[in-house]
């Protein structure tokens, strides 16, 4: 056995970040709010209360643990490629 095989993956899961960026949240004073852009207060709070079950209070833990460490930044790109799909290669 690697020593690198014990060590956990440190790479996002694509599909996750993509979740973030496209759940709504589905109850709630912010219903209909993408996951990503629900205010750090209200995340807070719910770490607080405890998330929901399921797939909905895993993003939500990613979500708190994304604003508390002021990593929102790092969404900008995914946002834009999201939006405007992915970037054009030269010809």
């Amino acid at each position: 056995m690697k020593i690198s095989d014990d060590i956990p993956s440190l790479q996002p899961d694509p599909l996750v970040l993509k979740k973030l960026l496209i759940t709504r949240m589905p109850f709630g004073k912010y219903k209909n709010t993408l996951l990503i852009d629900l205010p750090e207060p209200y995340v807070v709070w719910f770490a607080g209360q405890g998330f929901p079950s399921g797939e909905l209070g895993e993003l939500m833990s990613i979500v708190h643990e994304v604003k508390v460490n002021g990593l929102e930044p790092l969404f900008a790109p995914l946002r834009a490629r999201a939006i405007n799909g992915p970037e054009k290669k030269g010809k």
